[in-house]
């Protein structure tokens, strides 16, 4: 097995990789629009979609990684059921989080991700330049706007807001303990692991919540599988795959574009018109996750990628 160098720190994403990113990008952009359609508890969405995810990825890792699972250090093992408790505290911290304050606070403040993950890369020693943070605080500021945040002053928002916050610091952990665990497992074997660990975890949060986690109609079910084939199979996995080569900070930078593409598939399908500040607060965005990039360095050395 070839160990591959995942930076921590800000790097460039190669060009094969960027086409990933973008499958992954449209992907989860259909998580949001879907959620909002599908008559469903919001944590049993969650679970459903990590249960489901958990269910695919397992048996396929039982039969192509068999040698891998088997030969997991401890380490390893440990990092990635890390990581499958910091995907479960995502979930169990956002989407509570909409139920308190407003929809547009709420998604502002989680996407302070990559605020976090540079944070995290910094505090591990990682180069994080001016311009990164430039680009990181260009790039927020344009999901603000898109989003038309509207921080309210009570004790009920208050415990939205900082719900939120802990939704967006628990999804920068999440992606830099996935980042570390790429370094020597594969996708395969990581997603199996991840998934299944959330999944164990957000349904204990279910039932301790009296969540509804069966009797739904068809129609419901079918947009379950839909949110689990295209926002976690195709979305996160291909996210986890890119971790291999680029950093957390890229990462969860440009999963920000997730906003605008969400808007976009609710304008079409839902009906949902965008913000009057919708294509500046897009560009805005853009021209952050540009200026990061543009600046971003190749600290580590190229390597083949363990699958």
């Amino acid at each position: 097995m070839t160990v591959t160098r995942a930076p921590q720190g800000v790097s460039r994403p190669t060009g094969n990789d960027a086409v990933l990113m973008s499958i992954a990008l449209v992907a989860v952009s259909t998580s949001g629009p879907l959620m909002a359609a599908t008559a469903a508890p919001a944590l049993a969405i969650a679970f459903w979609r990590n249960a489901l995810g958990g269910a695919v990825m397992v048996p396929v890792a039982l039969v192509t990684a068999r040698r891998e699972l088997a030969a997991l250090g401890r380490r390893e093992r440990g990092l990635a059921l890390l990581a499958g408790v910091f995907l479960a505290l995502h979930f169990s911290t956002w989407i509570p989080a909409l139920s308190y304050t407003s929809v547009g606070s709420a998604t502002a403040l989680v996407a302070t991700q990559p605020v976090w993950a540079a944070v995290l890369a910094r505090l591990q020693g990682f180069p994080v330049g001016r311009r990164v943070w430039a680009g990181i605080a260009v790039a927020v500021a344009g999901a603000v706007l898109l989003t038309g945040a509207d921080l309210q002053v009570s004790g009920r928002a208050l415990t939205g807001d900082l719900l939120a916050v802990a939704g967006g610091a628990f999804a920068a952990l999440y992606m830099s303990t996935g980042s570390e665990v790429r370094r020597s497992v594969s996708t395969t074997t990581y997603t199996a692991i991840c998934y299944s660990t959330a999944a164990v975890l957000l349904l204990v949060t279910c039932m301790v919540g009296r969540q509804s986690l069966s009797g739904y109609d068809g129609s419901t079910w079918l947009k379950l599988l839909a949110i689990t084939a295209g926002a976690q199979l195709l979305g996160h996995s291909l996210f986890n795959v890119v971790l291999r080569s680029i950093s957390p900070t890229v990462v969860s930078l440009s999963i920000l574009l997730e906003i605008p593409g969400a808007a976009l598939i609710a304008a079409i399908y839902l009906g949902q018109r965008p913000p009057l500040l919708a294509l500046p607060a897009a560009a805005l965005l853009v021209a952050g996750l540009a200026l990061v990039i543009h600046d971003a360095g190749r600290e580590t050395e190229p390597s083949l990628p363990v699958e």
